[in-house]
């Protein structure tokens, strides 16, 4: 488990397009000193405040794209800057959509995410994306593009069913 990834560059000889460097970085979010990650995911929750983006007819194909173009892009970083690059942070943003999916599915949710769902989602996805619970450490132990982006797909994962749990709970005491 690690709070803070150490920015690394493995290869200094190793050759980025820009294309990689910009998306998996997430327009250089990624080369922010501390928790980079952190700011990724909350750069990913700035789309919910797009009109309609969280309809599962956008938010699902967005995010399939992403994942996608995230495999590759990442499997390019890899080359410069070694296994699971702090400067990658396009899988955060995959994963914090993959909550609001998650969430949005299984606790019937319609229409705009409120910022009280987004709050606790964001906060359970940067928990599960630190703690790495089976099977996010196998995805994350592979090192490669398809590992970068799975774990914190599977973090999103549980991170849109324990949001969606709490919310529940919480609609028992206050009205959100």
């Amino acid at each position: 488990m690690k709070f803070i990834k150490e920015k690394k560059i493995v290869d200094n000889q190793a050759k980025v397009d820009i294309f990689s460097n910009i998306f998996s970085s997430v327009f250089f979010i990624g080369y922010i000193p501390r928790a980079s990650g952190t700011f990724g995911s909350l750069f990913a929750l700035l789309f919910f405040f797009i009109p309609n983006f969280s309809n599962l007819l956008i938010i699902i194909p967005c995010t399939i794209i992403i994942f996608f173009i995230g495999i590759i892009t990442s499997a390019n970083m890899v080359k410069k800057y070694g296994d699971d690059p702090s400067v990658v942070v396009i899988d955060e943003v995959a994963g914090m959509w993959v909550t609001i999916i998650i969430l949005k599915l299984l606790f019937l949710q319609t229409g705009n995410i409120g910022i009280i769902p987004l709050l606790i989602s964001f906060f359970a996805f940067r928990f599960f994306d630190i703690i790495k619970i089976f099977p996010v450490t196998f995805f994350d132990r592979m090192k490669n593009g398809f590992g970068i982006m799975t774990d914190d797909v599977m973090a999103g994962i549980y991170a849109g069913i324990s949001s969606g749990i709490i919310l529940l709970i919480l609609k028992q005491f206050i009205s959100y």
